[in-house]
C-alpha cells in the first residue's frame, strides 16, 4: 500500500445564502489518497466537489479541518504547493481572444518555463491541438478546449493534477480521449483526483469517492462499492414505461425503483421472486413485460447510498 500523498481531514465550508441561512457545501470532509493514484470524485452538480478542489487547489480557505499534499500544508505551504500542483476548473477559464499557442505561453511564463523546455512532457496531449495553435481559444470545439486547458495545467509538470469535471460538455469520442491521456499521466506518476457528475467514469479509477450535499457516502474502489449493493436488482420493462414505473413502486416487494433508459431499475426485498413480479404486472395490465437480473452499476449504487442516507437522516 502506498503511502497517503494527499490527505484530507475533517474539512467543512459553507457560504452564505440570503440574509439569515447557510449553505453547507462541505461536512467534515476526510478522504486519503496515495501517490501515483487516479482517484474520482463522484457527484451530481451542488455536491461539494468543486469546493473541496478549490480548497486543495489553495484558492480558498477551509472554515475547519486541515490537508496536506505531499507532507505540505494547504494553508502554511500555499506557495510552495501552488508550483507543485495543476488545476483545471470546472468552466473554461482560458483567454477566449487568444490563440492557443498564446494561452499556453503565457501559463509556462507564469511558472518560469516554457513550452520548448517540457515540451516533451505535454507533447501526447498538445498535439492533438498543435495543428490549430494559431486559432483562437474561443472557437475551439469542447473537446479540444479542454485539450488546451489540460496542457496548461501541466505545462509546469506538476507532481498533482486537480480536475474538476473534466468531460462534462465533451462528446463521447473526446471523453474516451481525455481518460486516456490520464492514465498515461498516472503511468508516469503524476497523482490525480478528478471529479465527475458522469458514473460510468467511475470504473476508470483506482477509487472512488461518492459525494452527495457535501458528505462522504462511502469511498473504496469501485468494484467494491458495486459489490456492496444490498438488494436483488431487476431492470424491467413493458409497453408503457410511465405507468410501469408508478406500479413497480406500489409493488409489495419492492424498495425502490428508477427510471434507466430504456428500463425501470427495480430494488427487490429478500424472499421475492422474478415470477411473483411477472404475475403482479400482468394483473396490473401490462402488455410485453421483461424482467431481467442485473449487475449493480455505480449509478445505481449512488441511488440506493442516498436512500439510506435520507432514511437515516428521517
Amino acid at each position: 500500500m502506498l503511502p497517503h500523498y494527499i490527505s484530507v481531514k475533517e474539512v467543512s465550508k459553507r457560504f452564505s445564502s440570503g440574509k439569515a441561512s447557510q449553505v453547507e457545501a462541505l461536512q467534515n470532509i476526510s478522504i486519503d489518497v496515495s501517490q501515483g493514484e487516479l482517484f474520482g470524485l463522484i457527484g451530481p452538480d451542488g455536491a461539494g466537489k468543486s469546493t473541496l478542489f478549490r480548497i486543495l487547489a489553495t484558492l480558498m480557505l477551509p472554515d475547519k479541518g486541515s490537508a496536506t499534499i505531499a507532507g505540505l500544508d494547504i494553508i502554511k505551504d500555499f506557495k510552495t504547493l501552488r508550483n507543485m500542483v495543476g488545476y483545471m476548473p470546472g468552466r473554461f477559464s482560458l483567454y477566449q481572444d487568444l490563440s492557443v499557442e498564446e494561452n499556453i505561453n503565457f501559463f509556462a511564463t507564469l511558472f518560469n518555463t516554457s513550452v520548448e523546455e517540457n515540451y516533451d512532457f505535454i507533447k501526447d496531449i498538445y498535439s492533438y491541438i498543435e495543428p490549430f495553435k494559431k486559432r483562437r481559444a474561443g472557437n475551439l470545439s469542447g473537446g479540444m478546449k479542454q485539450k488546451l486547458a489540460l496542457s496548461c495545467a501541466l505545462i509546469h509538470k506538476p507532481q498533482v493534477l486537480f480536475l474538476d469535471e473534466p468531460t462534462t460538455g465533451v462528446d463521447p469520442v473526446s471523453r474516451k480521449e481525455f481518460w486516456d491521456m490520464l492514465q498515461k499521466l498516472k503511468n508516469d506518476g503524476i497523482t490525480i483526483i478528478a471529479s465527475t457528475p458522469y458514473m460510468d467514469e467511475a470504473r476508470l479509477c483506482d477509487r472512488i469517492c461518492l459525494i452527495q450535499k457535501g458528505k462522504i457516502m462511502e469511498c473504496d474502489i469501485p468494484e467494491r462499492i458495486r459489490k456492496n449493493f444490498r438488494w436483488d436488482l431487476r431492470a424491467v420493462s413493458a409497453s408503457n414505461m410511465f405507468h410501469l414505473l408508478g406500479d413497480l413502486r406500489k409493488y409489495s416487494h419492492c424498495e425502490s425503483c428508477y427510471s434507466f433508459g430504456e428500463y425501470q431499475h427495480i430494488s427487490l426485498l429478500p424472499n421475492s421472486s422474478d415470477e411473483d413480479l411477472f404475475l403482479y404486472l400482468q394483473k396490473a395490465g401490462h402488455q410485453n413485460i421483461e424482467i431481467h437480473k442485473l449487475e449493480p452499476s455505480i449509478e445505481d449504487c449512488f441511488m440506493d447510498l442516498v436512500r439510506k442516507g435520507e432514511n437515516n437522516e428521517s
